[in-house]
């Protein structure tokens, strides 16, 4: 078994350091916090008193820490994890991080004789309790194998993404979508609270349709990354339909500022001679704007 340093004990590191102590690696574990580290007295791991005393001899380091910036300072600032690590270690960094600062720290890792993958978490903290997580992988084929027993010991599935800094790369991505959808859902929401819906009838009317099931999952696979923009919902319609929501949050006074971001990239439509495609192809629109035009959209 390895002998591994996990750095960051917090609602999702903490849970998967333990699995993997149980998991039977020979394990030190630090944070900053002395309540998280404290959580750990009833295992076996060595409670450290910095990321230095952590990696004394780790052929594995783990980060699971709030930002890049703290794995940089981790992992190469002062009393760092570099300056305990065994000669050619590997940095297993899970944190929702800056994919240009995870490659330029891997890079500043890298000249000291280390190696560095990104394996970004992609599910919620039940599922790191549970030992299920999916990591989304940024790394070589070599370190991505040399990491897979430990990822194995915390998830059940690992998603190779690219060399690194891809996995961070889709984790923020994905987030980016996640954390829009919930600002759409609430704008939504409250928009039908003030014009006095029923909560619940609107909630079932939303949930039945597109609006719920995701643009994504119905309409993208079928129309524009399919190929065929003949319109289901023309974009032109679709433009003025969000005007009509538009003013209607003008109206009840709701802002709709994710909706009003949206009006304005439709309308873009226009420019491009596509308002009466199909409203999918808003994203040729967005692609023709950032110099990308008819590339493949698969």
């Amino acid at each position: 078994m390895s002998t591994i340093a996990f750095i960051g004990l917090g609602t999702m590191g903490g849970p998967m350091a333990r699995n993997v102590i149980k998991a039977g690696h020979k394990v030190a574990v630090y944070d900053a916090a002395p309540a998280a580290l404290d959580a750990f007295r009833d295992t076996n791991a060595q409670r450290a008193a910095s990321p230095r005393d952590a990696s004394d001899g780790a052929a594995v380091v783990i980060t699971c820490l709030p930002t890049s910036a703290h794995v940089h300072e981790v992992v190469l600032g002062a009393d760092s994890a570099a300056d305990g690590m065994a000669p050619g270690a590997l940095v297993i960094d899970t944190t929702t991080a800056d994919p240009t600062e995870s490659m330029a720290t891997a890079q500043a890792l890298a000249a000291r004789g280390f190696r560095m993958i990104d394996a970004a978490l992609a599910r919620p903290p039940w599922d790191a309790e549970a030992g299920t997580m999916v990591f989304l992988v940024g790394g070589s084929d070599a370190d991505v194998e040399t990491a897979r027993p430990v990822l194995e010991a915390m998830g059940s599935e690992i998603i190779r993404c690219g060399t690194q800094g891809a996995g961070t790369t889709v984790k923020v991505i994905n987030n980016y979508m996640t954390v829009m959808g919930s600002v759409i859902a609430a704008e939504a929401l409250a928009l039908g609270r003030k014009t006095g819906v029923d909560r619940g009838l609107l909630m079932s009317v939303l949930q039945q349709t597109v609006a719920g099931r995701g643009a994504l999952n119905v309409i993208y696979p079928v129309k524009v990354l399919a190929g065929d923009v003949t319109p289901l919902y023309a974009m032109r319609l679709a433009h003025k339909d969000l005007g009509l929501a538009l003013g209607l949050g003008e109206h009840m006074g709701v802002p709709l500022k994710s909706g009003a971001g949206g009006y304005e990239l439709m309308g873009e439509g226009e420019r491009f001679r596509r308002m009466d495609q199909d409203f999918s192809a808003v994203l040729l629109v967005l692609e023709e704007m950032i110099g990308l035009g008819d590339e493949d959209n698969g």
